[in-house]
C-alpha cells in the first residue's frame, strides 16, 4: 500500500485508504491462489472479484483487481507497475480505496490487491437529506411519505392535480442531479419538493447504488 501511494502521488492520483472488507475479499482469494500454485482472477466455482468484495461486505460503484507472485513485496510492486494494465489500475485516480493481502506459498509471495471507488453506507434519511441539498428554488417538504411510496412504486401512484412532476433514478454518488430534473427546477413553476429513497431496482448485482424519487409541486 506504502509503494502504491508513492507511486500515485508521483502520478498526481490521490491517496489511496484502507477497506477492511475489501482485504477479507482479497485474503480469501490469496489463500486460494497460494493454496493452488497459479495466479488468477477467478477459478472454476468461486466468485468473481465483485461478487467476493461484497460478500466480504464491502461497497462499490468500481472494482479492480491486480495478482502477483513474486519473491518480494518490492518485485510485486515492480511487476505490476511494468505491466500497463496492472498500472492502470493501481494509478486510476478513480478509485479511492484499497485492500491487500500478501500469502507466502510454493512460488513465493502471492499477492492480490483489490482497488475501488467506495461507495459510503447512508441511511434512507440521509440519502434524502443530501438530495434535498440539491434541489435550489423549492421548499423540502418534511414528510418524505409520499415520494418514498413513488420510489418504491416506480409510477404506479395515481398521479395527483398538485404533483406535477415525479423523477426516478438510480446512481452510485449523490452529488448532482439527472439534467432533466435540473431542467424542469430552472424553469420556476415549481415551489415545493419532496424526496424519497428506497431500495435499489436496478440490475447493479454486487455494486452499491442509490435509488431516488423527487416530487415537485
Amino acid at each position: 500500500m506504502q509503494l502504491a501511494n508513492q507511486a500515485r502521488a508521483r502520478a498526481g492520483a490521490g491517496p489511496l485508504q484502507w477497506d477492511a472488507a475489501l482485504a477479507t475479499a482479497a485474503r480469501q482469494h490469496c489463500l486460494r491462489m497460494a493454496a493452488d500454485g497459479s495466479i488468477s482472477h477467478q477459478y472454476p466455482g468461486e466468485l468473481d472479484v465483485s461478487a467476493r468484495a461484497a460478500q466480504a461486505g464491502a461497497h462499490f460503484s468500481l472494482i479492480e483487481e491486480n495478482v502477483a507472485v513474486a519473491p518480494t513485496p518490492a518485485a510485486i510492486h515492480d511487476g505490476w507497475m511494468n505491466s500497463p494494465h496492472h498500472r492502470d489500475n493501481l494509478l486510476n485516480p478513480q478509485v479511492d480505496h484499497v485492500g491487500i493481502a500478501v500469502v507466502a506459498g510454493r512460488y513465493g509471495l502471492y499477492a492480490v490487491a483489490d482497488y475501488e471507488r467506495v461507495v459510503p453506507v447512508l441511511t434512507q434519511t440521509q440519502i434524502e437529506a443530501q438530495v434535498a441539498g440539491l434541489l435550489h428554488g423549492v421548499a423540502i417538504l418534511s414528510d418524505p411519505s409520499q415520494a418514498r411510496a413513488a420510489c418504491a412504486a416506480e409510477g404506479a401512484l395515481p398521479r395527483s392535480t398538485s404533483r406535477h412532476f415525479i423523477m426516478y433514478w438510480e446512481a452510485a454518488q449523490l452529488n448532482q442531479l439527472p439534467h432533466e430534473l435540473v431542467s424542469e427546477l430552472a424553469t420556476g413553476k415549481y415551489h415545493q419538493a419532496s424526496v424519497g429513497s428506497c431500495s435499489p431496482q436496478g440490475d447493479e448485482g454486487a455494486f452499491t447504488a442509490y435509488r431516488i424519487a423527487v416530487l415537485l409541486y
